[in-house]
């Protein structure tokens, strides 16, 4: 069976419906419009919010066709950039391949960044592609995805809220949150204390029973860093998560060396496998976070899970139980203990918490959400989603 096409196609359906205003009168702003820190905090211009200067190129999908009529979708993020690569450069040079034969497809698309990377935006378009074969496989053989990676490794998923609502989220039921951090290096030492004023107060009102996380978000130096991380030793954090620039391997060696009794976490902006392989290696992380949109899609992460239970490292995929295709990873790796809920699938807590608004993720039709912080993804074929090949439009760029 071969591919037939491989091309760029409208997700409308990804777009949230604003016709109905009334949950956004009832809730808080999203954590992203508060103060978060993170590598643009220094400028003044950009330090109020993330979304203030990060590109607003829209999601959209992938979609492959085999010859016989099968057909499997992905979801893409980046836009125009990625769908470009996907329909003038990786898309044509795959048509006539086996869609079976997906690994060797993936080292294909990684070759073939050579010229230019094989990470960033070439690495949004692997996993797009990557995806939507897996999609297409699960279709052809009647099979959820997770049955295919040899099936379930657990009965199901244990699964932690990220986001500042953290009283909400007690009420949802989850059993471990992680916090935003909202002050970095260049909010000096007033910033400093309200990190760890924020941290005690999360602490106090959930108790000892729940655990905490922080997300720094590529928003410290080494000396910031290792600052917080002891006067925080209290709160008893059971990770501090992409503390560093990313691409500082040598930064994060010498954060693992000055503060040896924190859980260190980092990979959602690593792509490809290498990375990965170079962080086992040195022992640079003790979790691992791959995107498996962004890092090379299932083939990636499959891949990652090996090399890290070899080193034993956890795996923890960033924002895993946002997507199906998370889920799927999530339920059938034994290396991955734990999955990540957020926002959309959470949506934003109301103003008054009283009133429990739970808003499912609509822009996944067919995709299960957390109950209590457990959830069982779709056993529906492919990644179940459920969606109609006649709504998808050429995307237009």
């Amino acid at each position: 069976m071969k591919i037939k096409s491989i091309r760029a196609v409208s997700a409308d359906f990804l777009k949230p419906d604003k016709s109905d205003d009334s949950i956004s009168k009832k809730s808080r702003p999203s954590w992203n419009d508060r103060p978060v820190a993170n590598p643009m905090t220094r400028y003044p211009r950009y330090a109020k919010s993330r979304p203030s200067w990060m590109p607003n190129w829209e999601n959209f999908g992938c979609l492959i066709e085999a010859d016989d009529g099968n057909w499997g979708f992905a979801v893409a993020n980046h836009g125009k950039p990625v769908a470009t690569i996907i329909n003038e450069y990786l898309g044509p040079r795959l048509i006539g391949e086996n869609c079976m034969a997906i690994e060797k497809i993936y080292d294909m698309m990684v070759r073939m960044g050579s010229p230019y990377g094989a990470t960033g935006l070439h690495s949004y378009a692997v996993s797009a592609i990557d995806l939507a074969l897996w999609d297409l496989k699960g279709k052809i053989l009647e099979r959820p995805v997770y049955e295919l990676l040899g099936g379930p490794a657990h009965d199901e998923l244990f699964c932690y809220s990220t986001g500042g609502d953290t009283d909400w989220y007690m009420e949802l039921g989850f059993k471990a949150t992680k916090l935003p951090c909202q002050y970095g290096p260049a909010d000096g030492l007033d910033g400093l204390k309200k990190n760890i004023e924020f941290i005690a107060n999360a602490r106090e009102s959930i108790g000892d029973n729940v655990e905490l996380m922080l997300d720094c978000w590529m928003g410290f130096d080494i000396e910031y860093a290792v600052r917080l991380s002891e006067e925080l030793r209290p709160f008893k954090l059971k990770w501090m998560e992409d503390i560093l620039n990313p691409d500082d391997y040598d930064a994060y060696a010498e954060l693992r060396r000055r503060v040896p009794w924190q859980t260190l976490a980092t990979g959602e902006h690593w792509y490809t496998t290498v990375p990965f392989q170079h962080a086992a290696s040195k022992h640079l992380v003790d979790v691992m976070q791959p995107d498996i949109n962004w890092v090379g899609g299932m083939t990636a992460i499959v891949k990652i899970c090996a090399i890290a239970e070899a080193a034993n490292i956890s795996v923890i995929p960033h924002g895993g139980g946002n997507t199906p295709y998370g889920q799927h990873a999530c339920f059938a790796l034994p290396a991955i203990p734990w999955t990540e809920c957020s926002s959309p699938i959470l949506g934003v807590a109301p103003k008054d918490k009283t009133e429990k608004i739970y808003r499912s993720n609509k822009i996944f039709p067919g995709m299960p959400v957390p109950k209590d912080s457990k959830m069982v993804p779709s056993n529906a074929p492919g990644f179940g989603l459920e969606i109609d090949k006649g709504d998808l439009k050429p995307y237009k760029y």
